[in-house]
């Protein structure tokens, strides 16, 4: 069975002005949480079980999807105090016994083809691998050093215009060697994955061209149905735009 971890508790500061009642997660995108229309796409690639680390008004969450969604169950992983997105994993990758598992950030979309990126896993026997997308924004994504044949070797590379989309396949196993203390906040990205990475963990990365949106931002929320949905983008931007 496959799980995948959706981090989702962030406060969403951002996006307060745009979507003021409810977690960035739960955001209305054409009438529905952007989190639902997250699940149901990696429903569709086989994940069949769901373990969402939530803080901030989690009980929105909890609420809203109980046990189940779709056929794919629901856990959830509750911080009682801030962790950090690192600390957050931490805690949640805690449920999962699986050899590997997929991560999630609960604000952004990115359409990824997961036997591929699990392949790319394979090839190099990675304990990360992340699934990324080419960008032309360097002052808000920050590029991943990655060499030909896929293998990850920095982690924040200013020359690079490959980014990190939010997708990783992963094994929950290689948080064990972090000498870090559980219930302690975290940094995945800024404290915990370039330890991980100076300690000889495999990284490895696949770009993908499929459709990336990160929510975070309120320019970027408004246009995330075309993004998503494409095909229907009229009547989605209709039904969005009803949903504000």
């Amino acid at each position: 069975m496959t799980t995948a971890i959706i981090l989702a508790g962030g406060l969403g500061t951002r996006l307060r002005d745009a979507v003021p009642d409810v977690p960035k997660p739960m955001a209305p995108i054409a009438g529905r949480p952007f989190l639902a229309h997250q699940m149901d796409y990696w429903a569709g690639q086989g994940v069949r079980r769901f373990v969402l680390a939530v803080g901030y008004r989690h009980e929105a969450i909890v609420q809203h999807f109980g046990s189940h969604h779709g056929g794919a169950a629901v856990e959830y992983s509750v911080e009682t105090q801030p962790l950090g997105t690192g600390g957050a994993l931490q805690q949640a990758a805690a449920r999962v016994a699986d050899e590997r598992a997929l991560l999630l950030n609960g604000d952004t979309w990115f359409d990824v083809p997961l036997p591929a990126l699990a392949a790319r896993a394979m090839q190099h026997d990675a304990d990360w691998c992340f699934a990324l997308f080419r960008h032309d924004d360097r002052e808000r994504y920050m590029g991943m050093g990655v060499d030909r044949f896929g293998r990850v070797h920095t982690l924040r590379s200013v020359d690079s215009s490959l980014a990190h989309g939010g997708v990783v396949w992963f094994r929950p196993a290689a948080l064990a060697v972090l000498a870090h203390e559980p219930g302690r906040a975290l940094s995945l990205e800024n404290e915990a994955l370039p330890r991980l990475l100076a300690q000889g963990q495999r990284f490895a990365a696949l770009e993908c061209r499929g459709a990336f949106i990160d929510i975070g931002v309120p320019a970027d929320y408004h246009r995330a149905a075309d993004v998503m949905f494409p095909a229907s983008s009229d009547a989605l931007r209709a039904c969005h735009a009803r949903a504000r």
